[in-house]
């Protein structure tokens, strides 16, 4: 699998299923969020967001988590595929982290008062976009692939620290942001319907991400086999 080509084929074969089970899940968690589940006794129906602030939430983070792996990977062992994999799930995890901050505007206004505040988590997060948005430029500005893996490697690598900063960002420091609604250690603060629409719309941004990733790192492969016969 590491190999590019017998990727390129089977990554070919796998992201239209992906795809389909993206949609899929997609469908029934909205279908969950927003039409059976109850009210929320203290934020009414505005609560409805976390269905989709939540799942792209958590998707930013472990995108960039992922991504610098494979950044690390391709510039400690000088593997082919791991740089393209790094460049392939960047723009998903930049997408994700827009949606995470547009939907946290639009829940903060109604529970909040305002759009934006200067919160510890909310900063953190915009930080995040920055860095996926350094990181796809670096590798856009920079002409040969190599040397542009490398510096884009760097920009993830610096940035990793970032991610626990806004995951425990809640607890280190007084935030107006609510803490984590499923935890580890305790039970979900939420009904069974609310926790499987969550679950449902969380499995369907993995596969999205699943069926995007896979589909922009065969475009890299011939875009970099193009490259190399030159």
């Amino acid at each position: 699998m590491a190999s590019p080509p017998v990727f390129y084929h089977w990554a070919g074969r796998v992201w239209p299923w992906m795809a389909v089970l993206a949609v899929v899940l997609a469908v029934a968690g909205l279908w969950l969020g927003f039409a059976v589940a109850p009210t929320d006794h203290q934020q009414g129906e505005v609560y409805r967001i976390i269905f989709l602030h939540v799942p792209a939430a958590w998707m930013s983070m472990f995108i960039y988590l992922v991504a610098a792996l494979h950044a690390a990977l391709g510039l400690v062992y000088g593997t082919r595929l791991s740089p393209l994999l790094a460049r392939a799930l960047a723009p998903t995890g930049a997408v994700f982290t827009v949606i995470a901050l547009w939907t946290g505007a639009a829940w903060g206004k109604p529970t909040w008062g305002a759009w934006w505040v200067w919160d510890a988590r909310l900063t953190s997060e915009l930080i995040l976009l920055f860095l996926y948005l350094g990181y796809l430029g670096v590798v856009s500005a920079i002409e040969d692939p190599r040397r542009a893996d490398s510096a884009g490697a760097i920009v993830l690598l610096a940035g990793v620290v970032n991610v626990p900063i806004i995951y425990f960002s809640v607890q280190w420091w007084s935030t107006l942001h609510q803490g984590a609604t499923i935890r580890m250690d305790a039970a979900p603060s939420m009904t069974h319907t609310m926790l499987a629409g969550m679950l449902l719309m969380a499995l369907a941004c993995w596969a999205y991400t699943l069926a995007m990733a896979l589909v922009r790192t065969r475009c890299l492969i011939v875009e970099r086999a193009g490259e190399e016969q030159l």
